[in-house]
This record gives structure tokens, C-alpha cells and sequence, in this order.
């Protein structure tokens, strides 16, 4: 764990609170350009730590144990995010929001958003094989029957109790980029739909309108684009995959 207590394990044990405190909340200064084109559309990047710096990789890269990661998220609309993991250990942990990072999930269109905040990082630790960190976005905040027609703030459900590890994904390196560049990437990694059958946890199938099969997934380089090919009513859910050792 690192010092200042401003980091996660992706393994995961809970840090004390604060650590996720404004997590989509810190705007980057002068993050403005939008995603592109399309209704609703969300773009994320995945960062590993390297010495004082931070580099986009690509996200099927496998990590290794003590690696430090982040999430950078753009959208191009108006609406709220939720983030939850599903360690390789089994256990559920809600990201954000929560009683530690109070209720500023919601994110403007254009703009850069950093999981967790500007100073934290993921730590990979934990069994060999995929966390599967579910994203959930809505242009509409959940719960209804606000004063004057504005929503309350319904936090998701708590993530389940027990634990249950995921499907036993070992990650295996693509041997042709492997020979051209020397990176281990896992073409199993990175963000999914939902596969079909699959039950959702338990907090996050209530709050799910649209299916993640109604989505569109695109690799920009190092980027990640989720696109919804019509515009969104209400929420809709995926999967990212970290793929590590």
C-alpha cells in the first residue's frame, strides 16, 4: 500500500475514506474536446504508472503484482457513472459512489474524469486472472420523485456479501503482438459486453435498462469507445476486464 493512503488494491481491500473523495469529480484543466460523433458515447482510457509517470497502455495488457493503474473516462453527454469491482479473490467492492466519495458522480460532456481521483491509483495484487470492474452510465440520474421534478439520489444497492470469484480467466499473451512489440496482451481483456447468460450482480440488475449487447465497442489505439447507437433512456451496463498475474 502505498503512502498517503491515495490507492486502491485491486484485490481488493477497502482504504480508508477520502481515497475515492471527488474520483469523478477531478477535472483535468483545459479537458474539453468531446469523443466524437453519436448520441451517447463514453471513452475510456486505462494508465499504468511508470516512475513519476503516467502512459496510456493497452487495455488487454496484462499487469503484473504491484503494478499501479488508473481509469481515465470521458463522455460526450451530460450523466452520471457508477463503478464497481469484482476482484479475482471473489469479493464485491462499489467504486463510486458511496459514504466515502460522497454523491459527485455526475460528469459533463467533454471533459476528462480520472477512477479513482487525480492523486490515487489502483495496486494490482490479489489471484492471477480478470477483475471484472462493471461500469454502469445514465444520462439520467437513478431514483425519481425529487422536489420540483429533480430525481433523488438513490445510491446503487450494496454490492453482495459474499463472495464468489469470477469465471477462471487465465490470462494467456497474444504471441503475434507478443513477437512484434514485446507487451503480453490478453485479446480475452479490456471492455466487454456482458456475456449472454451471465447473471448481473444482484445490486446492479435492478438499475439496468438497456443491455450491454445494445452497445458498440471501439479501439482507438490505447482508448477504449462504448457507444450507444441510439439515444439512451436510461442506464446501461459493461464490463471491463484487467487482465493481470
Amino acid at each position: 500500500m502505498l503512502a498517503a493512503s491515495r490507492h486502491w488494491r485491486v484485490g481488493w481491500s477497502w482504504l480508508p475514506a477520502g481515497v475515492l473523495a471527488a474520483a469523478l469529480g477531478a477535472l483535468l484543466p483545459g479537458q474539453t474536446q468531446s469523443v466524437s460523433q453519436g448520441p451517447h458515447r463514453l471513452e475510456i482510457t486505462l494508465e499504468k504508472r511508470e516512475g513519476a509517470e503516467w502512459r496510456a497502455v493497452d487495455p488487454r495488457l496484462v499487469f503484473q503484482p504491484e503494478d499501479q493503474v488508473r481509469f481515465r473516462a470521458r463522455t460526450n453527454f451530460a450523466g452520471y457513472l457508477y463503478v464497481m469491482n469484482h476482484s479475482t479473490s471473489g469479493q464485491y467492492t462499489t467504486l463510486f459512489p458511496g459514504e466515502e466519495t460522497g454523491r459527485q458522480n455526475q460528469v459533463a460532456p467533454g471533459r476528462d474524469y480520472l477512477v479513482p481521483a487525480t492523486q490515487g491509483s489502483f495496486r494490482i495484487t490479489g489471484p492471477p486472472g480478470h477483475e471484472i470492474v462493471y461500469w454502469l452510465f445514465t444520462p439520467v440520474e437513478l431514483g425519481a420523485g425529487g422536489e420540483g421534478g429533480k430525481p433523488d439520489y438513490v445510491p446503487l444497492p450494496p454490492p453482495p456479501k459474499q463472495k464468489q470469484p469470477p469465471p477462471n480467466l487465465v490470462p494467456r499473451c497474444d504471441e503475434t503482438i507478443l513477437r512484434a512489440r514485446g507487451d503480453c496482451v490478453d485479446i480475452q481483456a479490456g471492455p466487454k459486453p456482458l456475456p449472454e447468460g451471465r447473471r448481473r450482480p444482484e445490486n446492479l440488475a435492478g438499475a439496468v435498462g438497456a443491455a450491454s449487447r445494445d452497445l458498440v465497442f471501439v479501439r482507438r489505439q490505447n482508448a477504449s469507445v462504448i457507444a450507444a447507437p441510439a439515444t439512451l433512456a436510461g442506464p446501461v451496463i459493461f464490463e471491463f476486464r484487467l487482465a493481470h498475474r
